[in-house]
């Protein structure tokens, strides 16, 4: 039966823009099963969903227009409403191998649950998920948007979900519609994705040949060593040089939040992961019928001297946004420290001295009486190195807010342009993604991860300063930008631009670049337009309409954990082979 149904994937996927077989990892994360980089593979457990017959028209409010089929059994009422398909976090964690089918079905509710059909005029928005659910639903609302929970309706105007489902994406109508997250992200935000870009990238530029003036770094620069394990020549590559008594982390590919982590911290520990692979894989070779076969996954060498914040390891959480695909309009956002709750300790096998991420350190008996602590403002981290490191290192003044600043930008440009080739473009796309960032003891910057629908979660009063700013005014900026291009204006100067910086802006005939066709057909923004003359909030500008939003909901950039709008131009650096620009749109100087 499972043959039977992984060929009709494979004759289906041919005809469809997004791939019938997924799987949905952890927080949000959703890996195609068939992807190359995954043959040895993803648990499969597709199982095919139906669409019900019994479908019964509905009338939307003031003007009675009658809504797309909408489903008899519609959605939960409750702001954290998550479809069949949107599995929250917290429901995440007992069903890390959960799939997507073919369609989008919603869960039957009992009759007194089910919520009303929007009586306005709309526009409309649905949220799906509990991630950064609150939020966007502050945002839209208070807009004079209307939240629809049908997940079949496809007369939205932005639709928000942490997972992603085929259909979503078949039925997107560019120019006419935003949808948070590029269908095919998972070339950066998954660990053998990421590293089988960057490997392509310094291929190409091997090629060309590294020179002293080259603009792009190298791997090493920036990049932990890694190996993947689904594929045989590496495997014997690794278990070759790893014969030392060296420190290996290995990693699932598409999780996150720390599951299936663990350290290889010495040969015992190699080899019985080397037989384990040997045996999975005799398995897979002998067995007639189908099995499960463990996530693919990667090893990196260990950072086993990171730079330590008294005496505990952290790492740096930073925002990437790709407000618009067509054409590329890119922003970094400062984000803040994550630490341990214990100290540091290298030769420790409680992984929570070792990962920083909330979800594990949750799980230290500490973290009640120090979560407070486990979370610093990027202002903060700066103020400590300059007391602590500046002079014994040789440091410049505020390095976190120059050098490194402009390292992570730097590396995250370098990323995007490995893939930006690769990603899906559709104006309407947006996403925001999280990359995080650690720094040895000789304060060299590694790349760690890019995440797909970063945590958006507030459980401690940094966060709650920190990410409304960081959601609103992504969304300010989307807006902004998809209204500018649909009425065919200059991108800048950007009125919403107030503590993200601008990265990067394709030019519309870059030279040297074929013209991409991005659309079929004209662009009108209609499922953004009120369907009655009356007059909106959508009708002003996004800086005006949003009032309390992400001006007045954001604070100053000290209390909120950002750089000061003029502190961001005059300490932001250019990027090789991209030009900074400024809130005004003009390039800005380097230091």
């Amino acid at each position: 039966m499972a043959s039977i149904i992984n060929r009709a994937n494979d004759d289906k996927e041919k005809n469809t823009p997004y791939r019938l077989s997924q799987i949905i990892h952890d927080s949000g994360k959703v890996a195609d099963s068939d992807l190359s980089f995954c043959r040895l593979g993803f648990e499969m457990a597709f199982v095919p969903t139906k669409r019900k017959k019994n479908t019964k028209s509905m009338m939307q409010g003031g003007n009675q227009q009658q809504a797309r089929s909408l489903s008899a059994d519609r959605g939960n009422p409750r702001q954290d409403l998550s479809s069949t398909f949107e599995v929250e976090p917290d429901e995440a964690r007992s069903k890390e191998n959960t799939t997507c089918g073919e369609a989008c079905p919603e869960e039957k509710q009992p009759e007194e649950e089910r919520p009303e059909v929007p009586q306005g005029p709309g526009p409309y928005f649905y949220i799906g998920g509990s991630n950064g659910a609150g939020l966007v639903n502050i945002y839209c609302q208070r807009r004079g948007w209307q939240r629809i929970y049908d997940n079949r309706r496809e007369d939205y105007a932005l639709k928000w979900c942490e997972t992603k489902c085929r259909e979503t994406y078949y039925h997107f109508k560019e120019g006419e519609q935003l949808l948070y997250q590029i269908p095919n992200n998972r070339i950066l935000t998954t660990k053998i994705g990421l590293l089988s870009c960057l490997r392509e990238q310094e291929r190409v530029m091997n090629k060309i040949s590294w020179s002293s003036n080259s603009k792009l770094l190298k791997m090493e620069e920036f990049f932990p060593e890694s190996f993947r394990l689904d594929l045989k020549d590496e495997r014997n590559a690794f278990f070759e040089l790893c014969k030392e008594e060296q420190i290996w982390i290995c990693k699932p590919t598409c999780s996150n939040q720390g599951r299936g982590i663990f350290l290889l911290k010495n040969r015992a520990a190699v080899n019985t992961l080397q037989a384990k692979l040997y045996s999975t894989e005799e398995d897979q070779l002998h067995k007639k019928v189908s099995c499960k076969a463990p996530q693919a996954r990667i090893v990196q060498r260990y950072i086993h001297h990171p730079l330590l914040l008294e005496g505990k390891k952290f790492d740096v959480r930073s925002y990437l946004l790709i407000a618009c695909t067509a054409p590329y309009v890119l922003f970094f956002a400062q984000g803040y420290v994550r630490l341990t709750c214990t100290n540091y300790d290298a030769a420790s096998d409680d992984l929570t001295a070792h990962l920083t991420n909330q979800y594990m350190q949750k799980k230290n008996p500490l973290y009640s009486q120090l979560k407070e602590e486990t979370v610093w403002r990027m202002e903060h981290f700066n103020s400590y190195v300059n007391e602590k490191f500046r002079k014994a290192n040789g440091l410049p003044k505020d390095w976190v807010l120059t050098v490194f600043t402009k390292r992570m930008q730097q590396i995250m440009m370098q990323c995007f342009l490995a893939a930006k080739l690769k990603l899906e473009r559709k104006l309407g796309y947006f996403d925001l993604i999280g990359c995080d960032f650690l720094i040895d003891e000789n304060f060299k910057v590694w790349l760690l991860e890019m995440n797909a629908n970063p945590a958006l979660h507030t459980n401690c009063k940094v966060l709650r300063d920190i990410i409304p700013p960081i959601v609103y005014e992504s969304l300010d900026l989307v807006l902004e930008i998809f209204n500018k291009c649909l009425k065919g204006h200059s991108v800048l100067p950007l009125e919403t631009l107030c503590h993200f910086v601008l990265l990067y802006k394709e030019d519309a005939a870059a030279p040297g670049q074929k013209p991409s066709k991005l659309r079929t057909r004209p662009c009108t923004g209609r499922y953004l337009r009120p369907y009655t003359d009356s007059p909106s909030h959508f009708g002003q500008s996004p800086a005006k309409a949003l009032e309390n939003s992400s001006k007045k909901l954001s604070c100053s950039g000290e209390k909120v954990g950002f750089l000061p709008n003029k502190l961001c131009q005059r300490t932001v650096l250019s990027i090789p082979h991209v030009q900074l620009f400024n809130h005004e749109g003009k390039p800005s100087e380097p230091l």
